[in-house]
Formats: structure tokens, C-alpha cells, sequence
């Protein structure tokens, strides 16, 4: 069975399934879905299924990637819009060319920029 980094427009109770299997793999918990207010993704992220945190560098650099996203959407901030910390995570405008990349590259930049929780 192949792990997917990211779960993107499904029903509910595949997401739940996906949430699941995010648990027992110790890995984060990434869901996308169309926002209908502007045709583009809104993007969680949730590491509670796992059990690190982020780091700040990890942090900026998530940042960055939903900066860079923002520049080539080139929207105003009331269609664009984030929140994070070191467990949750939602980005709203991510368009559907860079979603693939865009949830990818998040769920790599969780790897690489974690810290251990005991």
C-alpha cells in the first residue's frame, strides 16, 4: 500500500481514513479543498497525528512556500490568507496549477524541519 502525502477533494469519510492511516504511520495529516468563494484550494495541515512539532526554521520556511504562492496568484489578502504554528496549519488560495507541488513540498518540509516530541 503506497502512502499519499496529502489527501485533496474527497468525502468525508476518506479523509477520515486517510486521518487514520496518518496516525498509525506517525505522519502528518495534509487534506485540500476547493474554497467555491474564489476557485482555489484551501490546505490544511495537521501534525497532532504524529508526534513532532516543527521547528522555527520549518515554520519560515512554510511560510515562504505560501509567500512564493501568493506572489503568483498575485491576489488581494481577501482571497489569500494563512495561519500556522508548530502543530496546525491552514493556507487558503492555493491555485489548482501548484497544488500538487504546493502539498508535496509541505509535507517535505515537515520532514525535514521537525523536532521530536517524546
Amino acid at each position: 500500500m503506497t502512502f499519499h502525502k496529502y489527501i485533496g477533494d474527497s468525502k468525508m469519510f476518506e479523509y477520515d481514513k486517510h486521518y487514520k492511516e496518518c496516525r498509525q504511520l506517525n505522519k502528518p495529516f495534509i487534506k485540500a479543498k476547493i474554497n467555491p468563494r474564489h476557485g482555489n484550494y484551501y490546505v490544511q495541515i495537521d501534525l497532532i497525528t504524529c508526534n513532532y512539532e516543527l521547528t522555527d526554521k520549518g515554520l519560515v520556511e512554510i511560510k515562504k512556500l505560501f509567500d512564493k504562492e501568493i506572489k503568483f496568484l498575485n491576489m488581494s489578502a481577501d482571497f489569500t490568507n494563512f495561519s500556522i504554528d508548530d502543530e496546525l496549519a491552514w493556507f487558503d488560495g492555493v491555485s489548482i496549477e501548484h497544488l500538487d507541488d504546493f502539498c508535496n513540498s509541505l509535507y517535505d518540509l515537515t520532514q525535514k524541519h521537525r523536532l521530536k516530541s517524546d
